[in-house]
């Protein structure tokens, strides 16, 4: 064999499910050629059939960032223009790839879009969130790298300065989006974060619409916000937290009374629930339908381990509920109790998450 048939066998025998549009990418080929290999290949018997499988029910797509987060917690005092003692910490994270996990672990068929590098970080993340998601429409590309987040971090847990390698996710754009939109259109829920650009954001939501498919919206931070569409109308979901309510609304968050506000002023951009965070405070949540806008207060007394991921375990347990087809109350209430365990972890996804499991532990708050 040359060269890419070798290369094209290497690709089966990791996913022999491949289509030959998706094999002639992974190969840096044409489809039509990549047809005649197969078709060599297949006459000359490394190739003896084809399998045909079922699209997955009930899948979940989540669209969005997959990175590594690094934390360099440095020994003593920081010093400037030479090497510094530190502890390496590293962590698997992402919005939407967090999401993806949490979903997985609660039983959901999950399928993860994003973009990466063909690098050792795509590897550590592959290797963790296998498992959970289904990777194959992962776009791997040869010149860039995975996304990463490096931070250095003084003894007292301050930030002294921090590293964004995000550059990969341009790819993520609207061509590669729309080159899988057989994936949209059977979904069960289209979950979004805004490490897409502005366009790939309305080419989701105009697939959504046009399919008639759920979509939730969960925004990274206050400046992707930039990123979302000019509306929210076709959204079922949008997920924030009071930096990124008031970025969008134009409403100062300082009382209860302006809460509600900003969740109304989300239901009147046209989604059809609109949910704003805010830590210890809670959530407020509102229904469009109904017009009914409801403060549920946090769950109380959690010993904190570590913040990080408890607001995309909030979002995994409300999407968990909504999919369930349980009612908002019950959703956030889903959401609350896997944000508390998840802080109360030292895991950015608790690794005992299951769906019976949350089910118990939502019983035994109530």
């Amino acid at each position: 064999m040359n060269e890419k048939e070798q290369q094209l066998i290497r690709l089966l025998r990791q996913n022999p499910y491949y289509s030959q549009q998706e094999l002639a990418d992974n190969l840096g080929l044409s489809r039509p050629a990549a047809a005649n290999l197969l078709s060599s290949l297949t006459k000359r018997g490394y190739i003896t059939g084809r399998a045909y499988v079922l699209a997955p029910e009930d899948e979940i797509i989540c669209i969005g960032g997959a990175n590594v987060d690094r934390k360099f917690h440095v020994v003593g005092q920081v010093a400037s223009g030479t090497s510094n003692p530190a502890e390496l910490s590293v962590t698997i994270g992402g919005v939407a790839r967090n999401i993806a996990e949490n979903l997985g672990r609660l039983d959901h068929p999950v399928r993860l879009l994003t973009t990466a590098g063909k690098d050792a970080d795509w590897d550590l993340i592959a290797t963790h969130s296998s498992p959970y998601m289904d990777l194959t429409s992962v776009q791997l590309l040869p010149d860039a790298s995975t996304g990463s987040y490096s931070a250095v971090l003084d003894s007292h847990g301050e930030l002294v300065i921090a590293m964004a390698v995000m550059d990969v996710y341009s790819a993520l754009n609207a061509e590669y989006i729309t080159s899988l939109e057989r994936h949209l259109a059977r979904a069960k829920m289209i979950v979004m974060d805004l490490n897409v650009t502005k366009e790939t954001a309305e080419v989701i939501r105009g697939a959504a619409i046009r399919h008639q498919v759920p979509l939730a919206v969960v925004p990274v931070s206050g400046p992707k916000m930039a990123n979302l569409p000019d509306t929210l109308e076709g959204l079922t979901w949008f997920i924030c937290n009071e930096d990124e309510a008031e970025t969008l609304t134009g409403v100062t968050i300082d009382s209860e009374e302006d809460w509600k506000a900003a969740v109304s002023e989300l239901l009147n951009s046209g989604t059809e629930h609109a949910i704003i965070t805010r830590g210890k405070k809670g959530v407020m949540a509102g229904d469009r339908s109904t017009r009914a806008i409801l403060h549920h207060p946090a769950i109380p007394g959690v010993s904190v381990e570590d913040v990080t991921g408890a607001g995309d375990a909030f979002v995994s347990g409300v999407l968990h509920a909504a999919v369930s087809e349980y009612p908002l109350n019950d959703a956030i209430a889903y959401g609350l109790v896997n944000a508390a365990k998840t802080l109360a972890s030292d895991y950015t996804v608790r690794p005992e998450l299951t769906a019976n499991g949350l089910k118990n532990e939502l019983e035994e708050y109530k």
